[in-house]
């Protein structure tokens, strides 16, 4: 078609110069012919040849005036044609569509638009009503050119595109059915799937515990519960050892065990046995993950933290967020001392091997990380290698006990900054009552030291160091003063130590068991009393743990002023800011614990640049869990957090929060 209009326009030009060529050109060669002209006047073939250029300019304007009035008549045939065009397709298109005018009505909807959302009328309908924003929201250059919503039982996909390329003039929108598309993605969702690794806790212990005739009835009973529960799920369960098994199930299973929060834990700590503590589960459940391999990965980095943090417990690794439930029972002491043995011959081996050593508590140093830092001082100076403490922000209450150290002579403190120039390849550096890189002092050794050793007694975080060569970590200890106490035992090099650090060591362990209260086990007596037989004095170590009269007032308001509007649980603050908030809040903490009913305390404090908060339970309530949420830590029935640029009213209203979603119902 375009060819024939190219024609129709240039051929009438062409035809033309043709015509009045030739006769030109005759009387051009006829002029060359005829005798000279001597007038003064032109040749008369000069009149001819200028008539047939007036001729052909007459021409060109005649036909460039007809071609005007066809073009524009074809023109507007084309429009017209293309306007009936558009107008049909868009009437009769297969997706619905409509546009929205400058104020957010409906202008144009076509049939398939009506067949669907029957209710919207042309100019009186708002595009809001339907798809649930309005046309200030609809705006395909900041991202909303792609509407998702469902009507009907259907779910639509709608792109946004602007009429003309202007933002100021309406909008089409196109809606796509995406129904087939959203079921076949969230069935692929619910069938993919997930990989669990599960432990039972001290089967042996159990078992050993029970008569010789009740225990094929309690391993039946564990076995039951524990196919049972893979039944429930449709899983696969292999039975892997006597106590570990592994399952593989659908993700649409996952939610609904997600959903009831693990009940088969419950369901387990109910079988009856011989034993003086409950049989419970670990499991470890890999969710997402590219490939059913890494799903396992994942399953397997959730049981070694579920058995990290003392067992009883289900933890969910699911691609970078894990999910913690369970975890009701306390950790059940073992009598074995022998992983203290074997730790304590390894780090004679690491130290053998280390020009020095640097050793690192967490940041706001307490009694249980000081103590234990000079006990590692200490191993590292009977095998005559060169020691340092990393000494940080010292708080208010440890002061003192600072001060007596530094001013004995025996041990070497420097700052993070001389720390990090003193670290190289062969520098061993032992991290003590912390395993996060968060908490510590500075987390920039952790890259800078050739070897890094882990003592720690709290339950294992998903954001522990993985780098480390050595790990202790007993969450059944009540303290890291005690595994240090437990390990200096086996190693013939050190001897008696200094009376110092048997003091602070014992008041390490004081301070977390409060004052052998909790997760106090015989190793925790017989670790005392080693100490006791170094020279650890008790009511020196009382001396250390005395505060003065400010701090006592601080903590009488604390537990004046608290809140017991929530059944069992008392929650207060500590007015102001206190370079010594995190010690008060713990005190308080402990003493609103004494209160008869009261089967879970919270306090809340504010120290320079940060809210801090301690938190403790008789064993109903797992406070650890609760700190972890706010970016802290602990055990079942100790536990803090630091929680920086917050108020103490954010805080308070976020533990509110936690208690009313998750442990309410458990009071």
């Amino acid at each position: 078609m375009n060819d024939r209009i190219h024609v129709r326009i240039v051929l009438p030009y062409i035809i033309s110069a043709v015509i009045l060529f030739l006769p030109g050109l005759i009387f051009l060669f006829a002029r060359e012919s005829m005798p000279p002209y001597y007038g003064n006047t032109l040749h008369p073939a000069d009149y001819i040849l200028g008539s047939c250029a007036a001729v052909y300019l007459i021409l060109c304007i005649v036909i460039r005036s007809r071609q005007k009035r066809w073009i524009s008549a074809f023109i507007e045939g084309v429009e017209n044609e293309v306007e009936d065009t558009v107008r049909y397709s868009v009437r009769n298109h297969p997706l619905p569509i409509c546009i929205v005018g400058r104020e957010g009505k409906l202008m144009l909807t076509n049939d398939k638009f009506k067949k669907y959302f029957a209710d919207a009328k042309v100019l009186k309908t708002d595009i809001k009503e339907i798809i649930g924003l309005g046309r200030d929201e609809l705006d395909p250059e900041k991202g909303n050119g792609r509407i998702t919503f469902s009507s009907g039982g259907k779910s639509w996909l709608v792109l946004a595109s602007y009429l003309n390329g202007d933002a100021d003039q309406s909008i089409m929108l196109y809606f796509l059915d995406s129904t087939d598309y959203d079921e076949l993605r969230e069935r692929y969702a619910d069938e993919k799937q997930c990989f669990c690794y599960l432990c039972i806790d001290n089967y042996e212990g159990i078992l050993s515990k029970s008569t010789d005739e009740k225990r094929p009835a309690v391993a039946a009973a564990l076995e039951t519960a524990v196919r049972g529960w893979g039944a429930s799920l449709d899983a696969i369960v292999i039975r892997d050892a006597r106590d570990r098994y592994h399952l593989i199930f659908d993700t649409a299973h996952f939610r609904e065990l997600e959903a009831g929060k693990f009940s088969v834990l419950d369901t387990v700590r109910k079988i009856e046995t011989d034993a003086d503590f409950p049989a419970s589960l670990s499991i470890g459940v890999g969710v997402g993950g590219g490939s059913l391999a890494e799903a396992e990965d994942y399953a397997a980095f959730a049981l070694d933290l579920a058995l990290g943090r003392g067992g009883d417990q289900a933890v969910v690794k699911a691609d970078d967020d894990v999910r913690y439930y369970g975890g009701k029972v306390q950790v059940i002491e073992s009598r074995n001392k022998g992983k203290s043995r074997v730790m304590s011959h390894a780090l004679k081996q690491l130290l053998s091997q280390s020009s020095r050593v640097i050793v690192m508590g967490h940041r706001h140093c307490d009694m249980d990380s000081l103590g234990a830092s000079l006990g590692v001082h200490r191993i590292a100076f009977s095998h005559n290698v060169e020691a340092h403490i990393v000494r940080g922000e010292i708080v208010y209450s440890m002061e003192d006990v600072f001060g007596a150290a530094a001013k004995s002579g025996t041990y070497s403190f420097v700052s993070s900054d001389e720390a990090v120039k003193l670290a190289d390849g062969d520098t061993l550096l032992v991290i003590v009552d912390s395993h996060t890189p968060s908490m510590v002092e500075c987390p920039k050794l952790i890259g800078m030291a050739g070897r890094v050793v882990i003592i720690d007694h709290h339950r294992k975080m998903k954001d522990f160091i993985e780098s480390a060569t050595l790990t202790f970590m007993e969450p059944g200890a009540s303290s890291t003063s005690e595994l240090i106490a437990e390990i200096m035992q086996y190693d013939d090099k050190v001897g008696r130590i200094g009376k110092l650090e048997a003091n602070l060591m014992l008041a390490g362990i004081i301070v977390d068991t409060n004052n052998f209260s909790v997760k106090t086990g015989t190793r925790t007596f017989e670790a005392a009393s080693w100490l006791r037989n170094n020279g650890a004095d008790s009511m020196t170590v009382r001396e250390y743990l005395q505060s003065d009269m400010e701090d006592f007032k601080q903590r009488a308001n604390i537990i004046a002023n608290a809140d017991f509007s929530i059944s069992g649980i008392a929650i207060s603050r500590n007015e102001g800011v206190h370079m010594n908030s995190q010690l008060i809040v713990a005190q308080a903490a402990d003493e609103l614990l004494d209160i008869k009913g009261i089967k879970a305390s919270f306090v809340v404090g504010e120290t320079k640049g940060e809210v801090v908060v301690s938190a403790r339970s008789l064993g109903t309530l797992n406070v650890q869990m609760m700190m972890e949420r706010l970016g802290g830590g602990g055990h079942i029935t100790m536990a803090a957090a630091q929680v920086p640029g917050a108020t103490q009213d954010e805080v308070i209203m976020k533990l509110k929060e936690l208690i009313k979603e998750n442990y309410e119902q458990e009071l």
